[in-house]
């Protein structure tokens, strides 16, 4: 547990305001530009995200040791309080509804498991839950939570669902899943009891500590929202139009870009690891199919109807899936203390984790002012914080100035 860290004000785990809106996909632009808040758009990103990757069939990549195949589905939750706007994610299930309407995509969250095990098989396990009100997740699944939860682990791993009973059997192979829930944390807890249950580190969780203004409910106008929505929806249905009918296409990142990642993820976070515990640590390395999972729905909102063949992640989309990779590990790591610590209904308060800390611990014994900047860039800390933090390390004894911009670890 971390409770003696010291919390950090210039701490920002917002999403939005570290990546750059411009390398978005142009296709989402628009919608996200609804949002009137940091909060909002980073809801309404993971949303995005979420239901994009639901209607992108026959597009993969592999990962590990046995090159195993991963698709476009991402599951995720958003906790937060009531009045936090969590609402606005709901955008993104109506880009998906002119696909479901010719072709069975959404499924109910409001459904007992033999109902809802029974529709993911209809749809040969493609499927998309989109539920707004975490309540009807709980309240229905509390019977069957066990089932549910093996189900969506699975489901994020695309690993058989099976289900036996005295008159009948049947497997689902390879299920291709995405889910979008938002709720209070006790919904949450509900369907992640523990931090050592294995769906936690599966499960994108991102959190919302803030309430909406009231001024900014009623800010778009309703023809300029549907032609937004319109625009997008019918250039997501061509995207799908041109998977579903393709041969199965590989997405891949650069060499350049595979190696960062792992090198990224195995001395970016070894603190943070300290600090928790090694059960966070199926988290760090989860967060490279999230990762690659994001950098591949972020390719194909991007490609034309008539590409084909084999696609190669851009450095502009894999430098965004690592800043949202990187501020979704935070806020998990956020849950996770939460879970450890507390059962309430709400978000209860919860110190931010001392980035101060963490990032001194990534720096070399030596090491030279561009290099404290690029790392704290990597973790999106502004220059004029980081700057600020090196005068208090060397004041603190931390650190020492061996010449102008050249520094040594003292500690």
């Amino acid at each position: 547990m971390i409770e003696n860290l010291n919390s950090i004000p210039e701490t920002d785990l917002h999403i939005s305001t570290h990546i750059n809106e411009n390398e978005l996909p142009a296709m989402i632009r628009p919608v996200l530009g609804m949002a009137q808040s940091p909060a909002e758009k980073d809801m309404l990103l993971m949303a995005l995200l979420t239901a994009c990757g639901s209607v992108m069939p026959n597009l993969y990549f592999r990962y590990g040791i046995a090159a195993k195949r991963y698709y476009a589905n991402l599951q995720c939750f958003i906790v937060g309080s009531a009045a936090c706007g969590k609402g606005i994610a709901n955008l993104a299930l109506e880009l998906v509804r002119p696909i479901h309407e010719a072709t069975p995509l959404l499924i109910p969250g409001d459904a007992t498991y033999p109902a809802f095990y029974q529709q993911l098989a209809k749809q040969h396990g493609r499927g998309y839950i989109h539920e707004s009100e975490g309540s009807v997740i709980t309240d229905v699944w509390r019977s069957s939570t066990v089932s549910y939860n093996t189900a969506l682990r699975k489901a994020a791993e695309h690993e058989t669902i099976s289900r036996s009973r005295c008159r009948e059997a049947s497997v689902i192979p390879c299920p291709q899943l995405s889910m979008l829930l938002t709720g209070t944390f006790g919904q949450y807890h509900a369907l992640v009891p523990s931090v050592e249950n294995g769906y936690f580190s599966r499960l994108l969780t991102l959190i919302v500590d803030e309430h909406q203004a009231f001024s900014s409910r009623y800010v778009q106008p309703a023809e300029k929202s549907d032609g937004i929505i319109g625009t997008c929806a019918q250039q997501l249905y061509r995207l799908y139009e041109s998977l579903y009918s393709a041969k199965p296409r590989e997405f891949s990142l650069t060499d350049d870009q595979r190696a960062r990642l792992g090198q990224h993820l195995e001395t970016a976070y070894p603190t943070l690891i300290r600090l928790l515990g090694e059960d966070f640590h199926s988290v760090i390395l989860r967060m490279a199919v999230h990762i690659e999972r994001i950098a591949m729905i972020l390719t194909a909102l991007r490609m034309p109807s008539t590409m084909n063949g084999r696609l190669e992640c851009s450095d502009e989309d894999y430098r965004t899936a690592e800043l949202i990779g990187n501020k979704l590990i935070l806020h998990m790591a956020q849950a996770f203390q939460l879970i450890r610590g507390s059962e309430k209904p709400a978000i209860p308060s919860v110190k931010p984790l001392d980035q101060k800390q963490i990032l001194l611990s990534l720096l070399p014994e030596e090491f030279e002012s561009k290099r404290l900047v690029a790392e704290a860039q990597m973790q999106g800390i502004p220059q004029s914080t980081i700057m600020r933090w090196c005068s208090q390390w060397i004041e603190t004894g931390l650190v020492c100035r061996l010449s102008y911009g050249h520094y040594k670890k003292m500690a």
